[in-house]
């Protein structure tokens, strides 16, 4: 009898150590934005070398302020720093406009997006830019927003700057 291996040549099981931790982080990170009553979208911020700098989740609905994306909470986490050529901007979902802004801006090197099924925001703009992208589609971040966006329409719609009669 011959074993066969399953080779995983998914995304996911593509990611290094350090943005798998970075991805897990960021589940982490809007798992607890979900239980504060927001929207589930989470964030960290990689050093060049791996280690978490900055993290955050979306606080638009806790914090009562439309700019607070899960991505600027975790760059505003990561404080002041000379530059971000490097680093990696790992989040759960597909940046909006408004956080790839942020990305491209700061000239952020990489960006690691745990989905792009339930919104498609900038990471294309990005790609074509010269960040290097990588779309995941992680079971646990698709659910996490198709569960989501079900149960609460209305703040998803506004979220994304949808308007809904």
């Amino acid at each position: 009898m011959t074993d066969h291996a399953v080779v995983d040549d998914s995304p996911s099981a593509q990611l290094s150590p350090s943005d798998r931790a970075g991805l897990e982080a960021a589940l982490h990170e809007a798992r607890q934005g979900q239980q504060e009553g927001g929207v589930p979208i989470g964030a960290v911020l990689l050093a060049a070398d791996g280690r978490i700098i900055g993290r955050g989740h979306n606080r638009r609905v806790q914090a009562g302020d439309p700019s607070a994306h899960a991505e600027t909470e975790a760059f505003r986490d990561a404080g002041r720093q000379p530059h971000y050529r490097g680093m990696t901007m790992v989040t759960t979902l597909s940046p909006c406009w408004y956080c790839s802004g942020l990305v491209r801006q700061f000239a952020i090197s990489r960006l690691i997006v745990g989905e792009a099924s339930t919104f498609h925001g900038g990471h294309d703009w990005l790609e074509e830019h010269g960040i290097e992208v990588t779309v995941v589609d992680d079971p646990s971040c698709v659910g996490l927003m198709t569960d989501f966006i079900q149960r609460s329409p209305e703040l998803w719609a506004e979220d994304i700057g949808e308007e809904r009669s």
